[in-house]
């Protein structure tokens, strides 16, 4: 990932102790929107680890099938 920055987010995030401070990290840093969305995406990607056809990971999380594609696809390169 190229991201600027992104040495720095994980450093902060590495740095928190226990599961507490680690939640109270990510919510002073995302809005309560953004951490629904990445909680959402995580979801995404366990579920087509366990083989959950992409429409019903839609349907099941409520988002559109683009989302789950994207996902997808991401799982696809980290295996590449």
């Amino acid at each position: 990932m190229n991201t600027p920055y992104i040495n720095e987010l994980l450093d902060h995030l590495l740095e928190q102790r226990d599961r507490v401070s680690l939640e109270q990290a990510l919510e002073a840093l995302l809005t309560p929107s953004e951490l629904t969305e990445v909680c959402k995406r995580l979801q995404i990607l366990r579920l087509l680890d366990e083989g959950v056809p992409q429409r019903e990971i839609a349907r099941r999380l409520g988002v559109g099938i683009a989302t789950v594609t994207r996902g997808s696809r991401a799982r696809k390169s980290e295996t590449s």
